[in-house]
């Protein structure tokens, strides 16, 4: 009997194939998963970048450039997979490296430059020192003293919430507020397993629970509004404003800060008076004083054990930062240390310059070891680097092609909509795009159409970026809204609801502060009343 046409017998070998592998039925469920494979919806959505980019260049015609169109096809090619995610958000952001020069938008080189400018060296040289703070645990300490500050004798349910979340906005306000919510749940959910948990746990102590990670994933988007480096869209703003306007005075540091600072404050307040009025009712203190008490956190932080040498050279290094950022470029009368080297030196200079000491000063832990080494910084987030690159390439790329002018005449009907009506839509409309997309992509997608806006208002062009931008970052009802939402509801102890609950009220508080801190307060600080 031919043992090629008969079928194999049952073997004890789980190697051994059940049916012949040359029978002609084997093949037909392969075929069909393979057209299976092929039909799903991430293909379709990976298909809609270039069909949706070849539909533009095709079908629309402008009285422009032809260049015009083609980066109008290009940003519907990049949006898409943005939005879509078909492929990962930094292959995505890398696309113009490519899609610029084969479209005749911009030269190879000048496109590469966009991704590596002062503005990014700012963001890696602060990445790398938050990485250090990580790694050496200096946020759990700062977290448990000033926890046990506010914890209150007898426990004081509503001052230590106040004291987690402002840990959490102060951690944020020096690092990406992602890697902020990221390093403090931890430490906020350790303080929170000291309390009973399933179906016996009292209602009073789940709602100080919900209260405590609403309140830490909201103070890590809050605190990174009020410096450059707590996100990376107050860095796409500042890199976009210089792309467009590279003769205005740039956005430092510490300008940012005189403004960003008091705006997180009145809404950091608004959202610790909304936790305690909806989370922590009267009487609460009594029920969580049996689980919480300073006694604890003494415990937790006496196991750290004292501050070691290499933790305080980290301080060291970061508080110098601060102060050098800070410093840099004070006022008109006061120029600041960076008048020594004439303007040359930016944010980014002392950021990797502090940055690169971390690789020098030994941790005296280990006989020739440094406080960090390259092993170390594996953990850095290319992918919101990527994703700054593109954002000023596309700022660049709009403004080159002719697409901005076009864009401008389109928007002629503006021209007569006061201010005051249009500031708050900017906001609720970057608030509410940001909800389904990335903070990121919201910004990079809305910033470049402000700045025609106000062209064609005849308004200074941060009185609407501004208010664009920061509403990006109110992405405050659902999960998928940012990353530190997810993290947040991750741990179980919140819902949708929950979010929702608390989410209206602070986005309506958001748009209103900002709708009134920008014409006051930012008017001041950007100098909005003169020309750019």
């Amino acid at each position: 009997m031919n043992g090629d046409h008969t079928p194999n017998p049952i073997s004890d070998d789980p190697k051994t194939p059940l049916l012949p592998v040359n029978n002609p039925i084997q093949r037909s469920p392969s075929s069909h998963s393979f057209t299976t494979s092929l039909l799903t919806p991430n293909n379709f959505y990976i298909l809609l970048g270039p069909l949706s980019c070849t539909l533009i260049c095709v079908l629309v015609k402008l009285d422009a450039p032809v260049t015009s169109v083609y980066m109008l096809a290009i940003l519907a090619w990049m949006f898409s997979w943005w939005f879509t995610e078909a492929v990962p958000m930094p292959v995505t952001s890398m696309a113009p490296l490519f899609l610029f020069p084969l479209f005749g938008i911009a030269s190879a080189d000048s496109v590469a430059r966009s991704f590596m400018d002062d503005v990014i060296a700012l963001v890696l040289g602060s990445f790398i020192l938050a990485l250090a703070v990580e790694h050496y645990n200096i946020h759990r300490r700062l977290a448990l003293n000033i926890t046990m500050l506010f914890c209150g004798d007898p426990l004081n349910p509503p001052l230590l919430l106040l004291g987690i979340c402002a840990t959490t906005a102060f951690v944020s306000m020096w690092m990406h507020n992602v890697a902020a919510a990221v390093i403090m749940m931890p430490v906020a959910t350790g303080i929170l397993h000291r309390l009973p948990m399933g179906p016996t746990q009292p209602v009073v102590v789940g709602k100080f629970c919900r209260a405590v990670v609403l309140g830490v994933i909201y103070s890590a988007a809050i605190g990174g509004m009020s410096t450059l480096t707590g996100t990376g869209v107050n860095l796409i703003l500042v890199g976009m404003w210089k792309s467009y306007f590279p003769e205005a005075n740039p956005i430092s540091f510490n300008t940012w800060f005189f403004f960003g600072f008091p705006l997180a404050l009145v809404i950091f307040f608004a959202l610790w008076a909304i936790l305690c009025l909806l989370y922590c009712s009267k009487g609460s203190g009594q029920v969580l004083s049996t689980y919480l008490d300073k006694a604890h956190l003494k415990s937790e932080l006496e196991m750290l054990g004292p501050m070691a040498f290499a933790e305080k050279m980290v301080l060291a290094v970061f508080g110098t930062l601060i102060v050098l950022w800070m410093t840099r470029s004070i006022t008109d009368d006061i120029p600041g240390w960076g008048a020594l080297f004439n303007g040359l030196a930016g944010d980014g200079t002392v950021s990797v310059m502090m940055a690169t000491l971390l690789f020098i000063i030994p941790n005296k832990k280990q006989r020739g070891e440094k406080l960090m080494d390259w092993n170390k910084c594996k953990k850095l987030p290319w992918n919101i680097v990527l994703l700054l690159g593109a954002g000023f390439a596309i700022a660049d790329g709009v403004k080159s092609s002719g697409l901005a002018e076009v864009l401008s005449k389109a928007l002629d009907f503006l021209e007569e909509v006061p201010y005051l009506a249009i500031a708050p839509l900017v906001c609720l409309i970057s608030a509410t795009i940001t909800e389904f997309t990335s903070n990121n992509s919201t910004t990079t997608l809305v910033v470049p159409l402000l700045i025609q806006i106000a062209k064609t208002m005849h308004v200074h062009p941060l009185l609407l970026m501004i208010p664009g931008a920061i509403g990006a970052q109110f992405s405050f009802l659902l999960p998928t809204g940012t990353p530190s939402n997810i993290v947040g509801f991750t741990t179980g102890h919140i819902e949708i609801k929950d979010m929702i609950k608390i989410g209206v009220p602070l986005k309506i508080v958001g748009i209103a502060a900002l709708s009134l801190l920008m014409p006051t307060l930012g008017a001041y600080v950007f100098g909005t009343g003169g020309e750019v």
